[in-house]
């Protein structure tokens, strides 16, 4: 796993290893709107996660996950740190540790 200076480029990098999908937070599960797809914890992993920090404040700070799917779908989380944390399931949460 590379390590990059800022969100943006690592996007760019993991867009280019086919992490095309882009994957919202909801309580249970991740969804793809382009797709249609939801996933839940059991159906996918995390491949890749980065922690960015914001220069001027830390409402600027970021965690950005590269997910694959068991059926191969590849795609990227981005969440603010711990924003969402109480409005998602346990199982959830647990995965994205």
């Amino acid at each position: 796993m590379e390590n990059y200076d800022t969100l943006s480029t690592t996007m760019a990098q993991l867009q280019k290893k086919g992490y095309t999908c882009d994957f919202n937070l909801c309580s249970g599960h991740i969804e793809c709107n382009s797709l249609k797809l939801k996933l839940h914890p059991e159906d996918f992993e995390v491949d890749e996660m980065h922690r960015f920090e914001g220069m001027s404040s830390t409402d600027d700070n970021s965690v950005l996950y590269a997910i694959s799917s068991k059926r191969g779908i590849k795609g990227l989380l981005v969440d603010a740190y711990g924003v969402y944390a109480e409005n998602i399931s346990e199982a959830m949460r647990k995965k994205l540790r």
